[in-house]
């Protein structure tokens, strides 16, 4: 499976659960994770086998959990937009009542603010570790 160049571009690869590649976006902003279902010529959901639709919406429920509880969210926004890059990928922002955005979406509200060295190694290894990468 190759990764669409942009989400290479853009974000960081965690590891892989059974269907899907963890990747995190590296904007400080918000923790923000992307599932991108490890699969061929896939830009919609519902293109996806119906076992593999099952798997991807229980990979997406355990990481909006695991995400709410990790980073004490207040909200987590899940969407699978694909307007830029079409290959089939899952947002999932942790949300707060005082995020630079809040309430409105994220998209084009506020500049990506990049992590520092450590905040990012940081993040990484959380995530990482919580998933069991």
């Amino acid at each position: 499976m190759i990764l669409h160049p942009q989400l290479k571009k853009d974000c960081i690869v965690l590891g892989r659960l059974d269907l899907s590649l963890v990747l995190l976006m590296p904007d400080a902003n918000y923790p923000w994770l992307i599932l991108v279902p490890q699969r061929e010529n896939i830009s919609e959901i519902y293109q996806l086998i119906d076992v593999d639709q099952q798997q991807l919406m229980r990979e997406s429920s355990q990481l909006s959990h695991l995400l709410a509880v990790l980073f004490d969210a207040d909200k987590i926004n899940v969407a699978a937009l694909g307007n830029k890059v079409s290959q089939l990928h899952i947002h999932h922002v942790v949300r707060y009542q005082n995020d630079p955005a809040w309430p409105a979406p994220i998209w084009g509200a506020v500049p990506a603010k990049s992590y520092g060295a450590i905040a990012l190694e940081n993040i990484q290894k959380k995530i990482s570790s919580a998933l069991g990468f």
